[in-house]
């Protein structure tokens, strides 16, 4: 028999692989094994050799390999999936590379045009095709005689003659009206003394149209080389005699600048029609002294111009009554001596 403390040791309980658990159970999931603890890719099929540090005791205390154990093949088999697949994507990648070198540059198709951009295409075409065809017509009628001055119109002459406006004018015929400056052209005619205002106009396909305004004379005044007529504005545009029955002014220096002047000619073109066909001199020694000498001998007493269209209407009533003076310098008042 042996003795207390004599007992030979225990053997050791043999080392059982614990399965992997799936689902629910207590086990390992694959997901939770960290990348880095992967061991390196394994040829498939074959177990994994016994390294000299994955030795255990044997029941006789020898060294014996331990076998490949359920995470170690789980980590395997994962490296080798991913292995697996990194290779095929790697070759499809290849392949695609190679394609695209065979084939050159893959050109996307263009989106189709809505309708709304096709209509303003449409419309920006038809735009610019009418300014070609604008540009090109006026092109034409500008440099040929397609449209050509061949008549000249005159309308509003009186004491004008036509050959008078034709000459200032300077229009040869057969120019193309599109060469023709009407402003021009007016300015030239609307210098000669007797026009007041003149307006050119373009007729096509052939005619011009000058349009003119005479001057009408208001006063008369006797100058030492004959009478001179005046207009409304004070301008003297006439050397001639006089129509009958044209009033003469009686100023120093009559004119369109001149203050007497063209207070007299405000009294005149504010006196009625009547009024004025009875007046045969208008004097303005200055602005506040102005007076009319009517055809019968009577006087007018008409004082500035202040108030003149009130003033013409009492003179007009006043004409109707007797005497010798009429005074409307004060149309509140106005007196007749």
């Amino acid at each position: 028999m042996s003795q207390a403390g004599d007992e030979p040791p225990a053997e050791p309980a043999p080392i059982l692989p614990r399965p992997a658990t799936g689902g629910d159970g207590a086990g390992v999931d694959v997901g939770d094994v960290d990348p880095g603890e992967m061991p390196a890719d394994e040829p498939p099929g074959q177990e994994q050799a016994a390294e000299p540090g994955d030795t255990e005791a044997g029941p006789n205390g020898e060294a014996e390999p331990d076998l490949e154990g359920p995470r170690r093949r789980e980590r395997r088999e994962r490296a080798e999936r991913r292995a697996a697949q990194a290779r095929a994507t790697a070759i499809e990648q290849a392949r695609r590379e190679a394609k695209r070198r065979v084939q050159g540059p893959v050109v996307e198709a263009p989106k189709p045009l809505g309708k709304r951009a096709v209509r303003g295409l449409k419309l920006l075409t038809w735009l610019i095709v009418a300014a070609v065809v604008s540009v090109g017509l006026g092109l034409i009628l500008y440099f040929t005689p397609a449209m050509s001055v061949r008549s000249e119109v005159i309308t509003g002459i009186s004491a004008v003659t036509r050959e008078e406006v034709i000459g200032a004018a300077k229009v040869a015929l057969g120019t193309p009206l599109l060469q023709v400056n009407t402003d021009q052209v007016a300015d030239r005619v609307a210098g000669i003394r007797r026009v007041a205002s003149a307006r050119v106009q373009r007729e096509y396909p052939s005619t011009l149209r000058i349009t003119i305004v005479e001057r009408i004379p208001i006063v008369v005044k006797d100058y030492p080389d004959g009478p001179h007529l005046f207009d409304r504005d004070g301008v003297d545009f006439a050397t001639a005699p006089p129509p009958p029955g044209l009033p003469y002014i009686d100023v120093d220096n009559p004119g369109p600048n001149d203050a007497p002047t063209r207070a007299a000619l405000e009294v005149m073109t504010a006196l009625r029609p009547e009024v004025v066909a009875q007046v045969s001199r208008v004097a303005a020694p200055s602005v506040a002294s102005v007076t009319l000498t009517l055809t019968d001998g009577r006087t007018v007493v008409w004082g500035t111009t202040d108030r003149t269209e009130e003033k013409a209407e009492k003179l007009a009533a006043l004409l109707t009554q007797p005497g010798k003076v009429y005074d409307v310098s004060s149309p509140d008042l106005p007196t007749v001596k």
